[in-house]
């Protein structure tokens, strides 16, 4: 696996990936800040996704929506937060490759002036309403702050979710959101990525003049945070739901480092798809559940492996808990075999050529070499990172399987129905999610 590219830095230091691919006369022109709910700290969590909103509301010399203009020239465009990393992309023609650099570039350098009280309270309340509508209103959508602070400590940056806690988002000033800015959203903590038509020295000088003039802002130092789980944390929580759901989380090794591909392919063999352990016996022979899913949640500082299934009709948490535990036991004594091994490494490569379809977008080439930037600051991961998943083995699959997913070292989660806390799993303690 080799994607031809070249890297440069400019003197303010950002970073420039350019990749040349004559196929379609379109360029994807994406945009990675190291910056993500983990650079914030409690009782000011929100600001990065806060921030994902307020980029497309207009700059200095674009006082106006990000999306008309590009939009008029042909662009598709979008942007997402998670808690490492903040990305923007547009893949637009040819042609209008400087449209789309002009535009990021007055935005990185020249947001600030256009960021009034107006914007900045009229996006507070629309991420209040994505947050109602996606965590608080959403059948089982407590679940991922429920398990992140069970799984982290308060002080830990992964505590939160990445769209933050309500009193912080409603006390927040501007002037800590243009301080929260000016730290992260500057050329030394962002790498732009260009794939796609485009003359590779051509590309460079446009990147040059809308970028290099602006401020190279300060060295943004990374952070530092470990966790540990030394119990099994059992906790309930009542949500408007009609089935109890079942959630079982791990700590588990951080993006890219040893055992990450192992539990990517033992949590899919375990629970993903009508192949799947779990699903064979729990969906379909035994009935005890509607649904079971798995995945290993990769992170900069640290994954998280969840295990998610759905009570049947006339069956108890405490069975699947049982019968959850019974193959994950069976998977660390005996290991894998040869034909699940198999299937997951094609699964994980049919996954990865899938991201480089495209030269754009979530996914595609653009941004691939932007995460390898980011997190590995090497672009050229490619070929190694395929690697991890084929070199995985029975025996490393079943050592790190055993040593990850500890039934003595976990975070049962149970979601049941309001005013029915007996169908939680046994022992487990009623906690308030807001």
């Amino acid at each position: 696996m080799k994607i031809s590219f070249t890297k440069h830095t400019l003197a303010n230091g950002l970073d420039v990936l350019l990749h040349e691919d004559h196929a379609c006369p379109i360029v994807a022109v994406n945009l990675w800040y190291h910056v993500g709910s983990k650079n914030e700290r409690p009782g000011k969590t929100g600001f990065a996704h806060l921030f994902e909103h307020l980029m497309f509301e207009g700059s200095e010399h674009h006082d106006g929506g990000f999306f008309q203009p590009l939009q008029g020239a042909g662009a598709t465009l979008n942007g997402s937060t998670n808690a490492d990393r903040t990305n923007y992309w547009e893949v637009v023609p040819a042609g209008a490759l400087e449209l789309a650099l002009w535009m990021e570039s007055d935005r990185m350098g020249y947001l600030l002036p256009a960021l009034t009280e107006a914007k900045f309270s009229n996006q507070r309340d629309v991420v209040l309403n994505e947050r109602r509508q996606n965590y608080e209103n959403r059948p089982y959508g407590l679940a991922p702050m429920a398990l992140l602070s069970a799984l982290f400590p308060s002080d830990h940056p992964y505590h939160w979710t990445t769209i933050g806690e309500i009193a912080d988002l409603e006390h927040v000033q501007l002037d800590e959101v243009h301080a929260f800015f000016r730290r992260y959203y500057h050329p030394a903590n962002a790498s732009i990525a260009l794939a796609g038509d485009i003359d590779p020295e051509e590309a460079l000088a446009l990147v040059e003049r809308y970028f290099g003039e602006i401020d190279a802002g300060e060295p943004v130092e990374p952070v530092r945070a470990s966790a540990s789980l030394p119990r099994d944390v059992r906790i309930h929580v009542e949500d408007r739901v009609e089935l109890p759901r079942l959630y079982l989380a791990w700590l588990t090794p951080a993006m890219f480092a040893d055992g990450d591909a192992e539990l990517d392919l033992a949590t899919d063999l375990l629970a993903n798809g009508k192949t799947s352990r779990l699903y064979r016996r729990l969906v379909f022979e035994e009935r005890l559940a509607t649904d079971v899913s798995a995945s290993q949640n990769s992170r900069e500082m640290a994954g998280y492996a969840q295990l998610t299934a759905t009570a049947a009709p006339g069956h108890t948490l405490g069975e699947l808990e049982r019968a959850i535990f019974e193959e994950i036991a069976r998977l660390a004594a005996e290991g894998p075999t040869a034909e699940e091994i198999d299937r997951g490494r094609v699964q994980a490569e049919a996954q990865f050529m899938f991201r480089l379809q495209t030269v754009g977008g979530f996914g595609g080439k653009s941004d691939q070499l932007n995460a390898y930037n980011t997190f590995l600051r090497d672009p050229a991961y490619f070929t190694r990172d395929l690697a991890r998943y084929q070199i995985v083995t029975k025996e490393s699959l079943q050592e790190v399987a055993g040593r990850y997913l500890d039934p003595a070292r976990r975070v049962t989660l149970s979601i049941v129905p309001q005013g029915r806390t007996v169908l939680a799993a046994p022992d487990s303690e009623l906690v308030v999610v807001s």
